[in-house]
């Protein structure tokens, strides 16, 4: 099976539908697989849910589908940074479902693990808790019981997620702090695209080294994407 495509228009064809849930890696502007969201925009499918970490800023990342509208619902754990994010949800025009950063990176994990769902205490008291399935657990000290939520695994239609490494079979390699929600992304999708730096012969990875067995990866494209920084924070040059 060709895992390797020529382009991000090429990858993604015949898979993109309005109406998709896809989880998306990348975390701010680190590890985000912006080719493939370009291409997501330019095919014009609209009404999307994403589950992903953020959206991005304005102009780079997921926020480059909430200026064309093409975003219905954003299923996420931190809206700063992302000024049309925050105007469309505080206007109404975008759905959005909260999630704790650590509970959405293990919601995708349990999709991807085929657990439909999962007991945590982050945000039991809280408004997140709303309308889940408590439950208590002897967890306390001396085995005192202990509130509980329920909540769902991610099963997307599609994952899109940004490597460093791959082979040609889709076994992958993130650089350093862009592994962030890449690889849990990639194992709750039905379908899964990578956009990768570089792509080496099969056999060439260490074994030990590959953070995500090819088995989870259905197509692949090379390309570097501009790397832009969120915030640049500087200090004046002391003096000698």
């Amino acid at each position: 099976m060709n895992k390797v495509y020529a382009s991000a228009a090429e990858v993604l064809d015949g898979i993109l539908r309005d109406d998709m849930l896809i989880a998306a890696g990348g975390f701010g502007l680190c590890g985000v697989p912006q080719l493939l969201l370009d291409a997501i925009r330019d095919s014009g499918v609209k009404d999307l849910t994403f589950a992903s970490n953020n959206a991005g800023t304005d102009g780079h990342g997921i926020g480059i589908l909430l200026e064309t509208r093409q975003v219905r619902k954003m299923m996420s754990s931190y809206v700063g940074e992302n000024a049309e994010f925050m105007r469309q949800y505080l206007s109404g025009e975008l759905e959005l479902e909260f999630n704790p950063q650590g509970t959405l990176a293990e919601r995708m994990r349990a999709g991807g693990a085929g657990i439909p769902g999962f007991f945590t205490k982050t945000g039991v008291g809280t408004v997140i808790a709303d309308g889940k399935v408590e439950k208590q657990f002897p967890t306390g000290p001396d085995g005192t019981m202990e509130d509980y939520i329920m909540e769902e695994g991610i099963f997307a239609d599609l994952a899109v997620v940004k490597a460093w490494k791959a082979d040609p079979t889709g076994n992958l390699v993130f650089r350093k702090t862009a592994r962030n929600f890449n690889a849990p992304a990639a194992t709750c999708g039905k379908f899964c695209v990578v956009e990768v730096e570089e792509i080496v012969p099969t056999g060439s990875l260490e074994p030990d080294s590959i953070h995500l067995p090819g088995i989870y990866v259905n197509r692949i494209v090379q390309g570097n994407a501009e790397k832009h920084i969120e915030q640049r924070t500087v200090r004046k040059r002391e003096e000698a």
